[in-house]
C-alpha cells in the first residue's frame, strides 16, 4: 500500500497543529480551509497561532504540505479530518456551527472510499448523527493542550477512536496512519469516545480542585502546599504526573466546556452533578485570588497606586486568553493606573484601559505592586533585585512561583504566592 494522503480541514489551532504533525511524520498532507485569505497567510508561513516549534516544523515540512482553499484537493486524501476549533460562550456551551458549516463543504468533496474522522471536540451523539458520508465515519479524541500542542500531536499517550462497531477492524489507511504514532489505539463506540475526552478532563478538574482547595487552607494554617504535593505524587493511587499545582481557577475554555456539558447532560437525564457545580464555584472563587490579594495589600490603602501586570495569556506558550486569570484581574482594576506586558498577546486584549510596557522591566518601573499572571519562561529569567530596583513599592503577587522565593525576599520584595502560609490573610476591603 502506498503512503496514505492525510487531510485536515479547518486551519484553526487544532487542525493546523495536527496537520503539521502529520507532515512531520512523513505523510503527504492537505491543509484545507475555505477562507482564501487564511490560506494565503499560511502559504507565506505566517501562522495564526503561537506554539513552541510549530513555525519551524511547518516550514521544515513544506514539501509534504498542500495548503488550499479548493475543496476539490480533498479528493486526493485517503483520510480526512474535520478539525476546526469549537468555540465556547461564557457559560461553557459549545458552538458547533463552524463544524457543521465545514462539514457541508467537505462532505461532497470526498472520495467514496475516503475515511472521514471528526477530530473537533463534540458532545455525545454528534458523530452518530452525521449523515450523508459515503465512506467510513469515525471520531477521534483530540489531544490538544495549549503550549505543548505540537509535542502532544507528535507523541500522543494513546489514540481513542469512536467507531460504529468497535469490534471491526479499522480502515487500513487510517490504521496505517495511526500506527506511525506508536501508541495504544483504543476503539470504542462513538458515544464512549466522545465522552472519554470529557471524562479525562473531569479527572484533571478533580486534581485541580484538590490542589486549589488545600492550597488555600495552607495559606491560613501555617502549611506550605509545595511541601505537601510531592507526597501525593508518590502515592500510586494519585501518581507522579498528577496535576497538583495550585492555580487561579480553570482557564482556556476546554475544561469549562466539559463541565458545562456534564451539567447539561445531568439536567437532561435527571442525574446528580452537584460535584461538578462545586468545581465550577471553586474555580470562580480561586480566579479572584489575585484581585483580592492586591486590594487587601495595596489598593485598599492607596487607590492611586500603580500596578504592573506581566502576562495576559491564560498560560505560557500560547496566544489564547480564553478565561484568562490575568484578564479577570484586570477587569477588577478599572480606573487603576495599570501597565501590562505579554510576549505574545497585545495590550489591546485587556478589558480596561492600560499602558503597554516595552519589556518586563520597563513595565514594572515605578510600580507600587507587581502581579506576575502568566509564567512565561522569559519572566523566570528576571532578576528580583532588578525588579526591586525598578519598582516604587515592594508587593509582588506571584501565584505561579515564577520568581525564586528566597531571591525575591533577599531583594526586599514582599513576595506573595498561592499555598504558602507566611503571608497576611486576605481581607475583603469592601
Amino acid at each position: 500500500m502506498t503512503t496514505p494522503v492525510i487531510a485536515y480541514c479547518g486551519m484553526t489551532h487544532l487542525g493546523l497543529v495536527s496537520g503539521t504533525a502529520a507532515a512531520a511524520k512523513g505523510f503527504p498532507t492537505v491543509l484545507f480551509d475555505p477562507d482564501a485569505a487564511l490560506v494565503e497567510r499560511l502559504r507565506r508561513g505566517d501562522l495564526p497561532v503561537s506554539e513552541p516549534d510549530l513555525d519551524a516544523t511547518f516550514a521544515a515540512n513544506g514539501a509534504r504540505l498542500t495548503v488550499t482553499a479548493d475543496p476539490s484537493d480533498l479528493a486526493r486524501a485517503d483520510v480526512v479530518y474535520l478539525a476546526p476549533d469549537v468555540p465556547t460562550d461564557d457559560s461553557g456551551a459549545s458552538d458547533l456551527s463552524a463544524v457543521e458549516r465545514l462539514l457541508d463543504v467537505v462532505r461532497p468533496a470526498l472520495r467514496d472510499d475516503a475515511v472521514l474522522v471528526v477530530l473537533s471536540q463534540v458532545p455525545p451523539g454528534f458523530t452518530r448523527g452525521v449523515a450523508g458520508v459515503r465512506g467510513p465515519l469515525l471520531y477521534q479524541v483530540e489531544t490538544l493542550v495549549f503550549g505543548i500542542a505540537l509535542q502532544r500531536a507528535l507523541e500522543p499517550e494513546r489514540t481513542i477512536v469512536g467507531c460504529p462497531d468497535p469490534s471491526a477492524p479499522l480502515p487500513r489507511a487510517f490504521s496505517r496512519y495511526l500506527e506511525a504514532f506508536d501508541c495504544p489505539i483504543l476503539p470504542m463506540r462513538y458515544e464512549s469516545a466522545e465522552l472519554a475526552k470529557i471524562s479525562i478532563n473531569m479527572c484533571l478538574v478533580a486534581s485541580v480542585g484538590v490542589a486549589n482547595t488545600m492550597a488555600e487552607i495552607c495559606e491560613h494554617v501555617g502549611a506550605d502546599w509545595s511541601e505537601i504535593a510531592p507526597s501525593l505524587k508518590l502515592d500510586r493511587r494519585i501518581g507522579a504526573y498528577s496535576y497538583l499545582a495550585p492555580g487561579l481557577g480553570l482557564a482556556g475554555g476546554n475544561l469549562e466546556r466539559d463541565l458545562a456539558t456534564v451539567m447539561r447532560l445531568g439536567s437532561a437525564h435527571g442525574t446528580d452533578t452537584g460535584i461538578v457545580k462545586a468545581w465550577v464555584h471553586n474555580s470562580g472563587w480561586r480566579k479572584g485570588w489575585a484581585a483580592r490579594t492586591l486590594k487587601a495589600r495595596v489598593l485598599a490603602a492607596d487607590p492611586g497606586a500603580r500596578v504592573a501586570v506581566l502576562g495576559l495569556a491564560y498560560k505560557q506558550d500560547t496566544h489564547s486568553t480564553k478565561n484568562s486569570p490575568s484578564l479577570a484581574l484586570l477587569a477588577e482594576l478599572d480606573g487603576v493606573d495599570v501597565a501590562v506586558h505579554d510576549p505574545v498577546v497585545p495590550a489591546s486584549a485587556a478589558p480596561i484601559r492600560v499602558t503597554a510596557g516595552a519589556d518586563p522591566l520597563a513595565t514594572v518601573r515605578a510600580a507600587d505592586a507587581l502581579c506576575i499572571m502568566t509564567p512565561w519562561p522569559q519572566y523566570k529569567l528576571l532578576d528580583p533585585a532588578e525588579i526591586a530596583a525598578a519598582m516604587r513599592g515592594r508587593v509582588v503577587i506571584d501565584p505561579y512561583r515564577v520568581l525564586d522565593p528566597e531571591r525575591a525576599r533577599r531583594a526586599g520584595l514582599d513576595w506573595v504566592t498561592l499555598g504558602v502560609a507566611d503571608q497576611p490573610k486576605e481581607t475583603d476591603p469592601c
